[in-house]
């Protein structure tokens, strides 16, 4: 079985984040000191900080001392002193060091720790983690951080160890996720069985390699940053946004990216049939440590077409988490190493909605054939006008232009005072792409709607052009 953690930005395997017989062993992070004084055994991630002892090449005080676990800490027949499994990945998670380095001590060997869930994020590899939550969890608001990771990452489990095992603290643990709660401190047995029944209850998810993309080579051009908004729900915003990236992904050679950031009710991923496992959540997760690398590795590839995306939380609760500013900071990251990035977004004005509108190079504002859509684009162009919102940018895409619904498209522009860019036609072959989670420039090539998203993606990638030139489909 391979380690859960990457060897992105120089970290070693399991073997190095371990505790060897040789190496003494930080008792505030667990983690051994490696040569030069470096934790883990190899160069550190992004952002981590070596405490001042450890890089003096002397173990802090506290710390534990190395050689393995005393005799009584080792169950009969557990090969190399461990409670887990063979194969099984354990990381104990507590704030308090002392917790912690009671737990490794009776879980025995090859056993990592940290202080908060948050700090295991950047080793996670898609490889089946057995998280041991020490006491100190269940009293300082971690359950919540925890709650939010298993919800994302199906490759966790985790198991509660708590010193007032009571009703309340029992239901509050399973609601974030939790497995097991075990009172503290735990029979060897007891624990060893609850990690056995966890750990069936896991399985491996895939991981985009990251290591040496020649793609993620900076060529100092930014993305272009194309937002599609509408007004009004059920004006075909997302099958405009979906199409519209897939072509561009089909036109350039580099990585095209499209966002989800309607963050309470997405439909990205299902119109693509994308069975994603991360989404913005994580990357909001990450964002002191984010960067094209890391970003990358939480994106999933629409096959057919080379199209990245990162999709919405699949809870819409995590919506009041996530920010403009966190998903401004997304976006900048993403024009870093993409040639276009298309957002989508929900139906109504919010912050999110404003920054991606400011952060934007062009914004396509889609309406339906119909009064009340129109009504609420007309508000919508106002708003934007009091909020000084650049209108040379803006771009009518009229969706389902041919419905005979006794209204004109001469008609529309005259009320709206903004002449129609691209005219999107109805036809039944859209939902039947829907259904089918297909994008409908694939299952349609040769209909009038395909044609009119290949033209409305000239706008931005003409065929032919530099930068527009057509792949061949995969």
């Amino acid at each position: 079985m391979s380690s859960f953690f990457t060897d992105d930005a120089g970290v070693g395997g399991i073997e190095d984040l371990m505790p060897r017989a040789d190496a003494p062993v930080d008792g505030g992070s667990g983690a051994p000191v490696g040569a030069g004084g470096v934790l883990f055994g190899g160069t550190p991630p992004a952002g981590a900080v070596p405490d001042a002892g450890a890089l003096a090449g002397t173990p802090p005080v506290g710390s534990v001392p190395p050689g393995p676990a005393p005799e009584s800490a080792v169950p009969a027949g557990s090969p190399g002193g461990s409670l887990a499994p063979s194969g099984v990945n354990i990381v104990v998670i507590d704030p308090d060091p002392a917790a912690r380095s009671r737990l490794k001590v009776q879980l025995g060997d090859r056993v990592a720790d940290f202080g908060v869930v948050d700090e295991l994020l950047p080793y996670l590899n898609g490889e089946p983690v057995v998280l041991i939550l020490g006491p100190s969890c269940a009293r300082d608001g971690s359950l919540a951080a925890v709650e939010r990771l298993l919800q994302v990452r199906r490759e966790l489990g985790a198991i509660l160890v708590t010193e007032e095992l009571t009703t309340a603290l029992l239901q509050q643990a399973l609601r974030a996720g939790v497995k097991d709660v075990l009172a503290a401190p735990p029979d060897d047995a007891q624990l060893a069985e609850a990690i056995r029944r966890v750990t069936q209850t896991l399985t491996a998810a895939p991981v985009t390699p990251m290591a040496a993309d020649p793609v993620l080579e900076a060529d100092g051009e930014l993305a272009h940053v194309v937002t599609v908004f509408s007004t009004k729900g059920g004006a075909g915003k997302s099958v405009i946004a979906a199409n519209l990236a897939v072509v561009l992904a089909e036109r350039s050679e580099k990585p095209v990216c499209l966002v989800d950031a309607d963050l309470q009710f997405g439909d990205i991923a299902v119109m693509l049939k994308l069975s994603p496992q991360h989404t913005i959540v994580d990357a909001v997760s990450s964002l002191d440590r984010l960067d094209p690398s890391l970003l990358h590795s939480l994106l999933i590839t629409h096959e057919p077409s080379g199209l990245l995306v990162l999709p919405a939380p699949l809870e819409p609760a995590f919506a009041d988490q996530i920010g403009a500013a966190e998903m401004v900071q997304i976006i900048e990251v993403l024009r870093r190493f993409c040639s276009f990035v298309v957002v989508d977004t929900p139906a109504y004005f919010n912050d999110v909605v404003l920054g991606m509108i400011e952060i934007s190079d062009d914004v396509l504002l889609v309406a339906g054939m119909d009064i009340p859509n129109i009504k609420n684009v007309k508000i919508g162009l106002q708003t934007l006008r009091l909020l000084n919102t650049q209108m040379e940018k803006l771009h009518l895409v009229l969706n389902r232009a041919n419905s005979k619904v006794k209204l004109d498209v001469s008609e529309v522009e005259r009320t709206l005072q903004v002449s129609a860019d691209a005219l999107i036609p109805s036809d039944i072959v859209v939902p039947q792409a829907v259904n089918r989670g297909v994008p409908v420039v694939h299952s349609a090539a040769r209909s009038g709607v395909a044609k009119a998203l290949q033209g409305l993606a000239d706008m931005f990638a003409p065929v032919g052009a530099e930068g527009g030139k057509k792949k061949k489909r995969k």
